[in-house]
C-alpha cells in the first residue's frame, strides 16, 4: 500500500509547470534584486556583511561581482524554464542562491529559505522530461509521467509550512489583534485602502483568517469538494499579502504550488492540451527506493524539528529570537530599539564609544539595535579591528529594546564583554537580559 502510494506512476504535468513557474519566478527575482537596487543596497554599499554565524567565509564579491553573480542566477532561471540543461541549472542556481541566502541576513525573508528548500529538492526531480530543451534535444529522456511521490513531497513541504506559520500565530498579541494594528501602521499612505487597513475590524478579520487560512488551506485543496473555493482564497490571500506587505515573488512562488493540488489531468488539459495522456495505473518501485526513503525521511524529520526547537531554549523566543529563523514565524512581531558600544583598551584603559555611522547602513543600524546575533557579530567585528595590534579589548553594550509597540526596556547585559562571549546556535545566551523582569528576594 505504502509503495503504491509513492511509487506509482501519474501524469507529470504539474511537475512541467511548476518547473516552467519557478524558472520565471527565479528570473524576475533575480533581476528584479538588480533594477531594483536591492544588490546595491544589500551586497555592495555596507562595508560589513552581516551573514549567518558559522558562514563569515561567505562575503559578497568584490566591485559589480554582485550584480554579474544575480545575472547569471537569472539566466539560470530562465535555463530552468526552458528545460535547458536543466539538472546543472537547477544544482548550479540551488548552490548559488544558497550561499546568498547566508551570506547575509539583513534582508531576512522567510521565502528566501524556502527557495532554497524548493531548489533543492526541484534538484532531484525529473522535471525536464517533457516541454523542455532537454527532451528536444534527447528524446530518448522524454516522459510524459512520474512518480506520484514528487506531488506528496511538495505537500509535505507546504504542510510543514502553513502549519508552523498557523501555530506560530497563536500567542498575545496576534490573538488580540494587536499585532496586526502595528503591522498596518505603516500603510495608511497606501492609495484607496490605506485607511481602512487601520480599521479594528480589518484587524480582526486579518488576524482570524491568517491563522485559519494557514491552518487549513493545505488540507482543503487536497480535499476535492472544497479545492476550488481554497484556490480561490488563496489568490486573494496570496495578492492580498503580495500588494500590502511587498514581500517579492513569495505569494506568486505559493500559488504556483498550487498545480500539485489539483488532479494532473485537469493540469494536462489547461497547460498541455496536445500532450499524450498518461495511464495512471502503471506501477513499478524504483531501485533507489531505500535510498529515497533514508533521504527524505531525514531531510523532513530535521524540517519538524527545527521549528520547535526554540522551546527548547530558555526564555520567550519573541524577546531572544534564539530560534526563530528557519522556523516558519512569519511576520509575528515588530522589534526596534537604542544601542551604543563601548569599545575598552585593556591595556592602556582608554574608552573609545562607537559610532556606528562609521561602519553601517541604515538599515543595518535598525537591525543592530534589536537582534542579538546581529549585537553579537557586531561585538566580534570591533574586537578583531580594534585588537590589530595586539591589544586586549573588550566590547560592551549598552540596549534597550521594545517588542510590538511595548515600552522600551533593557536587552543586553551591559557588564558582559560580549567581545569575549561565543556563540551557541542551540542553547540560551545569559547576556541576554530575561524578558520579564524577576524580583529581588
Amino acid at each position: 500500500m505504502f509503495n503504491t502510494f509513492l511509487f506509482k506512476r501519474v501524469d507529470n504535468s504539474p511537475l512541467v509547470i511548476f518547473r516552467i513557474f519557478l524558472g520565471i519566478l527565479i528570473s524576475l527575482e533575480c533581476y528584479g534584486a538588480i533594477l531594483t537596487g536591492w544588490v546595491r543596497r544589500t551586497m555592495i554599499e555596507p562595508a560589513f556583511t552581516f551573514s549567518f554565524i558559522g558562514f563569515e567565509w561567505l562575503q559578497p564579491l568584490p566591485g559589480s561581482g554582485m550584480y554579474i553573480y544575480f545575472f547569471i542566477m537569472g539566466t539560470l532561471g530562465i535555463f530552468i524554464a526552458l528545460g535547458f540543461k536543466y539538472r546543472l541549472s537547477i544544482i548550479s542556481f540551488t548552490l548559488l542562491w544558497t550561499a546568498v541566502y547566508l551570506m547575509q541576513k539583513t534582508s531576512y525573508n522567510n521565502h528566501y529559505y524556502l527557495l532554497v528548500l524548493i531548489s533543492l529538492i526541484m534538484c532531484f526531480f525529473p522535471a525536464n522530461r517533457a516541454y523542455s530543451l532537454d527532451a528536444r534535444a534527447k528524446p530518448q529522456i522524454r516522459n510524459e509521467s512520474m512518480y506520484s511521490y514528487v506531488k506528496w513531497i511538495i505537500v509535505l513541504q507546504l504542510f510543514i509550512v502553513y502549519t508552523y506559520a498557523a501555530l506560530a500565530k497563536l500567542y498575545a498579541d496576534w490573538l488580540d489583534f494587536s499585532f496586526v494594528g502595528i503591522l498596518m501602521q505603516s500603510k495608511a499612505h497606501y492609495w484607496l485602502i490605506g485607511d481602512l487597513l487601520q480599521e479594528y475590524w480589518v484587524h480582526t478579520f486579518i488576524s482570524v483568517m491568517g491563522i485559519f487560512f494557514d491552518l487549513l488551506i493545505v488540507p482543503a485543496l487536497l480535499w476535492k469538494p472544497s479545492r476550488k473555493i481554497a484556490f480561490a482564497f488563496a489568490i486573494f490571500f496570496h495578492l492580498f499579502n503580495s500588494f500590502v506587505f511587498q514581500i517579492g515573488i513569495f505569494p506568486y512562488l505559493a500559488l504556483a504550488f498550487t498545480v500539485f493540488f489539483f488532479e494532473p489531468e485537469t493540469i494536462r488539459r489547461i497547460f498541455f492540451k496536445n500532450k499524450p495522456i498518461t495511464e495512471p495505473s502503471k506501477f513499478n518501485i524504483p531501485k533507489y527506493r531505500n535510498l529515497f526513503l533514508l533521504g527524505f525521511g531525514i531531510y523532513f524529520t530535521v524540517q519538524l524539528i527545527l521549528p520547535v526547537r526554540h522551546h527548547f531554549i530558555k526564555d520567550d523566543v519573541l524577546w531572544t529570537e534564539e530560534g526563530h529563523r528557519l522556523s516558519w514565524r512569519m511576520m509575528l512581531r515588530s522589534r526596534s530599539g537604542i544601542i551604543s558600544f563601548k569599545v575598552v583598551n585593556n591595556d592602556n584603559g582608554n574608552i573609545i564609544n562607537v559610532n556606528l555611522n562609521d561602519y553601517l547602513t541604515k538599515k543595518q543600524k535598525t537591525r543592530i539595535a534589536s537582534y542579538p546575533d546581529f549585537i553579537w557579530q557586531f561585538a566580534q567585528h570591533l574586537k578583531e579591528i580594534y585588537s590589530e595590534d595586539g591589544a586586549d579589548i573588550s566590547v560592551y553594550v549598552n540596549s534597550r529594546v521594545r517588542v510590538n509597540g511595548s515600552k522600551l526596556k533593557p536587552f543586553i547585559d551591559p557588564e558582559v564583554d560580549l567581545g569575549a562571549e561565543r556563540w551557541d546556535h542551540f542553547k540560551h545566551h545569559n547576556w541576554i537580559l530575561p524578558s520579564k523582569e524577576t524580583k529581588a528576594k
